[in-house]
Parts: structure tokens; sequence; C-alpha cells
């Protein structure tokens, strides 16, 4: 299953992006990135990247979310992830990703936290 993704706007510049499929290396992440990268350019300051779809990812899927990280945080913005599986949250914690990164349980323990 290819990569897919929704971003849901809400008020407050807050967006929520949706992955379904992998977040790996190819096509499909440098759409996502662009489209990450768009919103944020639009007023996006506050962003839940929403992993519960995703079953597998790799450096580059990584990469995505620590820059899009940088982005926000270089603008005084926010990232939290969500929703992650077992198996992507072993790879966030191995890679010490979620000592700057925020990660909780589920979607309305992120958006609670943004507000």
């Amino acid at each position: 299953m290819p990569l897919s993704v929704n971003i849901e706007r809400l008020p407050n510049n807050i967006a929520v992006v949706t992955f379904q499929g992998p977040l790996t290396l190819g096509t499909s992440l440098k759409i996502v990135d662009s489209q990450i990268q768009a919103a944020i350019a639009d007023g996006v300051t506050r962003m839940v990247l929403d992993l519960a779809g995703v079953n597998y990812i790799d450096s580059a899927g990584l990469g995505l979310i620590v820059y899009a990280f940088g982005i926000l945080n270089d603008k005084q913005g926010i990232l939290r992830i969500c929703g992650a599986t077992s198996q992507v949250r072993s790879l966030i914690q191995l890679t010490k990703t979620d000592t700057f990164l925020a990660v909780d349980d589920h979607r309305e323990a992120s958006l609670a936290a943004l507000e």
C-alpha cells in the first residue's frame, strides 16, 4: 500500500496530518514533505502527526518528522506525534527522537496538549 496523507486544518493555526501506509523513502514521501511544508508556510504553527496508520517507518520517514519539527521549532511552533504503533514507537525511542519530540498515545491527547 502506498503512503497517503490527509492534512486537516483546525482553528488556531493547528493542523493534524494523518498518514496511511509505510513512511519510507520514495516519491510519496517527497510529496508528503512538500504538503507539510506548504501547510507550515500557510500559517500552521502547531501540528500533530497521527501515525496510527503507519505500519513501517525508515530513516527517510524519521527524517521527514525531524525536519518538520525543525521548521516548526524555528517558528516557535510545536510538533507532536500520536498513535505510533509499538514498532514505530520503538524506532522513535531507539533513535532518541522522543527526547525532543512529544509522543502521545492518541490524537485527543496531542490536541489537548496544544491548547
